[in-house]
């Protein structure tokens, strides 16, 4: 029986929720993965040794890869639980390294940002990405059909 504390959401609209919700922060962190190549992997490693970061380099490259290759994945609906694992990393070493210990508000330098790309990556990866995806489209293979 469905109550108030209880909804049971219609698969199709789940599925388009998990679709919007997946297109949303895929684009967002394209648009920003985007911009650190465009500024030069230099000048972003170069950005966050002067934030504290360790091992800066490998920080940027990592965040490249998190940043434009899960956007990517996002926006696919493709490895969505590896996609949602490597931008919750990123996230929570952005959120350790940068914003702990900052107010919470993003416009005050705070790690609202983060936090909501963070926990909707890790939303994704538990829940998947839904019958509107790449992951779908394989899952339903088999190898008879493959």
């Amino acid at each position: 029986m469905k109550t108030l504390t209880t909804p049971a959401t219609p698969a199709p609209l789940r599925d388009v929720a998990l679709l919007v919700a997946r297109l949303g922060l895929g684009v967002v962190l394209l648009t920003h993965g985007l911009d650190k190549l465009d500024q030069g992997f230099g000048t972003t490693a170069d950005g966050f040794a002067a934030m504290g970061i360790p091992a800066p380099e490998a920080a940027a490259a990592y965040a490249l890869v998190a940043e434009i290759g899960g956007g990517a994945l996002f926006i696919a609906g493709l490895l969505t639980p590896v996609a949602g694992l490597l931008v919750v990393g990123q996230m929570a070493g952005a959120f350790w390294f940068v914003h702990r210990g900052t107010e919470v508000m993003a416009a005050a330098g705070g790690w609202e940002l983060v936090g909501v790309i963070g926990f909707l990556a890790l939303v994704l990866a538990a829940t998947g990405a839904g019958r509107i995806s790449l992951d779908a489209l394989i899952g339903r293979r088999t190898p008879a059909t493959a």
